[in-house]
């Protein structure tokens, strides 16, 4: 009887036992048998949960810039050349102003004095009997190499300019791709991340719908207005390639004195600097379709600091800056020549691969892309 009641009494502690247990394994976490056999589960396990990243804020776009009516546009009644904001359109615009003009008005007003003096003096009452002089060589001798002192007055500074606006742009210069099309501008920036900007002319407030946006003064002049402005840093080198998706486009910016065809499969360079603040606008100058005439071109040009802020509202990136080579001291100098006169050439490799040869056309290119590169 003694031993029944051990019995009894040791199973009913092992039942209390067995069901302090089960509650002890239901109140535990499910992962609690994984942590205990993996250590580096447990280590994340106690540690805290880390807050999430905080979004990173979107930067605001810079406000417009007011254009200015004296600058950058066209002046009504005007039929001067627009004031130059560019180096070579300061030069061009010298060229014109101080050799061009003057050079024509004095042969505009020498022909017209000649031709009034020979009617008069030449007249049948005044002068009965012709003249039958046939040659003069004074005469002809200046009137040969007069004009050719007139062409080399001119040609020398026209040559310079030439030049100057077809160099390669130097090694900072901001890259910019404006691509034509029917009827629109495209503009990438390569510099700063390929993001991309769509501008399209503004229509005015009757052309458009409810809650349509329609140009203001703030966009600029009627035809002249984009819903998107490129923007450049003032006083940094540009260099502008153009290409185009469907015809021949022209870019023009008058203001800067660049001008240049953007035909579909090919990349033209020019480059160009803008060197005081302000909105430039411009036109599309070949003509390209039934419209052709709305296709403007509007440049904002801001100091550097507002550039970076409106690139990083565009979701670019700021290109860091060129990092500029030590010049070679006369030891390095010294060091390449011996290496050079002691290098041995390799053996001239003769042999010709063949040409790769396609019948794509170049215009087959995929819309955006311009040439592949």
């Amino acid at each position: 009887m003694r031993k029944t009641g051990l019995k009894s009494l040791l199973l009913a502690a092992g039942l209390a036992l067995g069901s302090t247990g089960a509650i002890a394994q239901e109140a535990a976490p499910a992962n609690t048998t994984t942590a205990a056999a993996d250590p580096a589960a447990a280590a994340n396990m106690a540690a805290p949960a880390a807050p999430a990243a905080a979004a990173t804020p979107a930067v605001e776009a810079p406000a417009l810039v007011q254009p200015e009516s004296e600058w950058g546009q066209p002046i009504p009644k005007g039929i001067a050349l627009p004031e130059q904001v560019s180096p070579n359109g300061k030069t061009a615009l010298w060229l014109h102003d101080v050799i061009l003009m003057p050079i024509i008005v004095v042969i505009s007003l020498f022909v017209l004095g000649l031709l009034g003096w020979v009617s008069w003096r030449y007249r049948r009452k005044a002068h009965p009997v012709p003249s039958k002089t046939t040659h003069n060589t004074f005469i002809e001798v200046v009137w040969t190499v007069v004009p050719v002192l007139i062409l080399v007055i001119i040609a020398v500074p026209s040559i310079g300019l030439l030049s100057a606006q077809y160099k390669p742009a130097p090694a900072n210069a901001l890259t910019i791709k404006a691509i034509g099309n029917q009827w629109y501008w495209t503009y990438q920036y390569p510099d700063n991340g390929e993001f991309e900007v769509t501008a399209n002319m503004l229509k005015e407030q009757d052309q458009v719908g409810k809650g349509e946006r329609f140009r203001t003064p703030l966009d600029g002049p009627r035809l002249l207005a984009v819903d998107n402005r490129i923007v450049v840093p003032v006083g940094r080198p540009i260099r502008l390639i153009t290409t185009s998706n469907d015809v021949i486009h022209s870019w023009a910016l008058p203001a800067a004195w660049v001008k240049m065809d953007a035909v579909p499969g090919r990349l033209n360079e020019v480059n160009f600097q803008i060197d005081r603040p302000g909105v430039y606008f411009g036109q599309c100058s070949e003509l390209c379709g039934a419209r052709h005439a709305y296709m403007p071109i509007a440049v904002e040009a801001v100091p550097v600091a507002q550039f970076n802020q409106w690139v990083l509202s565009k979701g670019g990136t700021l290109a860091p800056p060129a990092a500029s080579a030590p010049a070679p001291t006369e030891q390095d100098a010294a060091n390449t020549a011996d290496a050079s006169a002691e290098a041995t050439p390799a053996p001239a490799d003769n042999g010709t691969e063949a040409a790769v040869t396609t019948n794509q056309a170049a215009t087959a290119n995929p819309a955006g892309a311009g040439n592949a590169e």
